[in-house]
């Protein structure tokens, strides 16, 4: 009887010890994952900031390009501003200037929308609707011009259409 009971308290100490070693070991399996976890939170962080600061570059080269294509235009204007004693001359330049603008706009990627006549929610903006003997969202006026980035509406164009036939 003394030897089962010696080899019950045998088998529970041992028991005892393994559970201890599996504890010891889930406990360094948790602090390794908790430590991989802190490093990957640690480099995720830096590298957000990394890609604010390369974004927020960008943005600063970006507009340093589209500004050292503006300052011919602006020498054009200067010069124009200089010569305002003939009218014709100077309305001559500044139309020149407003070409000049466009061009290097239309080269950055910007269109006009046209108007074709029917109206579409997708490129106008309805600022007026008035009696027309014309087909109802028939565009009978240009209010303000629409620009579009490549396939993006940057400004819609503004129109006047008609109610529709009475």
């Amino acid at each position: 009887m003394m030897k089962a009971k010696g080899k019950k308290e045998e088998k529970k100490i041992i028991k005892e010890e393994e559970n201890k070693k599996e504890c010891d070991n889930k406990d360094k399996k948790i602090c390794e994952l908790t430590d991989t976890l802190q490093r990957l939170q640690a480099e995720f962080e830096n590298y957000k900031k990394y890609v604010e600061k390369k974004n927020s570059d960008f943005v600063k080269y970006a507009k340093a390009d589209v500004i050292d294509k503006m300052l011919p235009i602006m020498d054009s204007f200067e010069m124009a501003l200089k010569h305002t004693e003939n009218k014709e001359e100077f309305i001559k330049g500044v139309e020149m200037i407003f070409s000049e603008i466009f061009t290097m706009l239309e080269k950055e990627g910007l269109k006009r929308i046209d108007i074709d006549g029917k109206f579409d929610p997708n490129y106008h903006e309805v600022l007026m609707k008035v009696d027309s003997d014309k087909e109802e969202d028939t565009i009978l006026e240009e209010l303000q011009k629409g620009y579009m980035l490549e396939n993006k509406v940057l400004r819609y164009t503004k129109v006047k259409v008609s109610k529709g036939k009475k």
